[in-house]
């Protein structure tokens, strides 16, 4: 999950394996798996920086409890 910002300002956190596409003009506006549409704040580098990050510790997790099991 990641935590981007509605354009109102309010958090909103997304699941980081639901967004399909991500469109920036003077928002950005990402199309989720369902077809649902949110507007964020955050611009798409930022969104792609969050969930390269989000991949990172997801990923991570498994490789460090196989590396302290052996």
């Amino acid at each position: 999950m990641i935590t981007l910002t509605r354009i109102n300002g309010e958090p909103l956190t997304v699941n980081a394996e639901e967004i399909e596409t991500v469109e920036t003009f003077h928002d950005s506006t990402l199309t989720l798996r369902s077809g649902r549409k949110v507007v964020v704040r955050e611009n798409a580098d930022e969104i792609i920086h969050k969930v390269i990050e989000y991949k990172r510790q997801t990923l991570d997790i498994p490789l460090r409890f196989r590396a302290s099991n052996e």
